[in-house]
C-alpha cells in the first residue's frame, strides 16, 4: 500500500503522511475505515514504529484521520478538507496561468501541459469525455 523512496530528501514520516493523504483523497481508504495499526505498518515498511506514529499524528492534526482510544485510527470524513484543498489548488493554478500568459504561453499549450501531467488512465478517460477541437459539439 505504501512505498517509501529512500532517495527522497524528505523525512520518512512526511512521505508516509503524503501517501496516506493521497489514498484517502482518492477514496482508496474510505471514510471510517480502520487504518493499519502502527506496529503492523512499521513491520511492513521495516521502519521504527515512532515514524508511523508521527505520520498518524500529523494526519490526525490535519483532519484526515481520527483516533478512538483502545480501538485504533480511522479515516475521517474529508469533504471539508477536500473542498478547501481544491480551492487552494485553483488559486495556485490561476496564478500560474497568469504567469504563463505573461511569458507568452497560450491556453492550448497550457491545456496540453495539464493533459500530459495526468496519469495515463485519467488521460484516456478525459479523452473520451472531452472532445478535441473540431470534434462533436465543438465550434
Amino acid at each position: 500500500m505504501i512505498v517509501l523512496d529512500y532517495k527522497d530528501r524528505r523525512p520518512l514520516y512526511e512521505q508516509i503522511t503524503e501517501r496516506f493523504q493521497m489514498l484517502i483523497v482518492r477514496g482508496v481508504l474510505p471514510k471510517d475505515m480502520q487504518m493499519p495499526s502502527v506496529r503492523s505498518q512499521a513491520m511492513q515498511l521495516s521502519i521504527n514504529p515512532n515514524t508511523i506514529q508521527r505520520a498518524y499524528s500529523e494526519l490526525e492534526r490535519q483532519g484526515y484521520i481520527y483516533t478512538i482510544k483502545g480501538r485504533g485510527s480511522f479515516v475521517a470524513d474529508i469533504g471539508g478538507i477536500l473542498n478547501v484543498r481544491k480551492e487552494e489548488w485553483k488559486e495556485r493554478l490561476v496564478k500560474l496561468a497568469e504567469e504563463g500568459y505573461s511569458l507568452g504561453i497560450g491556453s492550448n499549450e497550457m491545456a496540453e501541459i495539464i493533459r500530459n501531467a495526468m496519469p495515463g488512465d485519467m488521460r484516456e478517460e478525459e479523452n473520451k469525455t472531452i472532445p478535441e477541437k473540431g470534434g462533436i459539439g465543438c465550434d
